[in-house]
């Protein structure tokens, strides 16, 4: 993570997204009620980087860019991607930071917790029925522990992903709301 803003302190795309793809295996094992956040990692963004890569070496070159075209709001663009993409990475922190800190309880609870405090303000009455739904049907918390676990620590890895990430989160929302961008809401 320390590779993601140059030494200008401009956050870097290819950086970023690559930190983001580190969370994919996690977000799978959401099933299918994350998908959209992995097909925003994968080819939104990325595709944007990739069609020009020294044009968007810098991440918010390319919300600036639609900013400009008036493009920004649509629900294709790139901006709409970085914000929600934002948003879901703000849902999984603060899931990890509840898991750490709520041994006692179950993945539903985390979870339920941590959408009322990240994406549930953002959310229509549809979305935020579809997100009760799919929270009640995440994987038990032993299972779902288990299966994200790699050959090191998991509790120590979501710590230090916990520490380290939030702050380029935050600069996502400061820009964005900057651009008059972050209180975008879904249906």
């Amino acid at each position: 993570m320390k590779h993601v803003k140059s030494d200008n302190g401009e956050m870097l795309t290819k950086p970023f997204l690559d930190v983001c793809k580190l969370i994919l295996p996690v977000i799978d094992k959401f099933g299918a009620a994350m998908t959209l956040v992995k097909s925003d990692i994968g080819t939104r963004l990325e595709n944007k980087y990739l069609s020009d890569p020294s044009k968007y070496i810098h991440l918010y070159s390319m919300v600036q860019e639609e900013v400009d075209a008036k493009t920004a709001k649509r629900s294709s663009s790139c901006t709409n991607c970085l914000l929600w993409l934002t948003r879901a990475l703000d849902f999984l922190v603060e899931l990890f930071l509840n898991l750490l800190a709520h041994p006692d309880w179950t993945m539903s609870q985390a979870c339920a917790d941590s959408y009322g405090k990240t994406l549930k303000k953002f959310h229509g009455w549809v979305s935020s029925s579809y997100s009760t739904v799919v929270m009640k049907l995440v994987p038990d918390r032993k299972k779902f522990m288990e299966v994200i676990s790699g050959p090191g620590n998991v509790a120590a890895d979501m710590e230090q992903f916990c520490a380290t990430f939030p702050p380029f989160l935050e600069e996502n929302h400061k820009f964005l709301a900057s651009v008059g961008l972050d209180d975008m809401k879904a249906p």
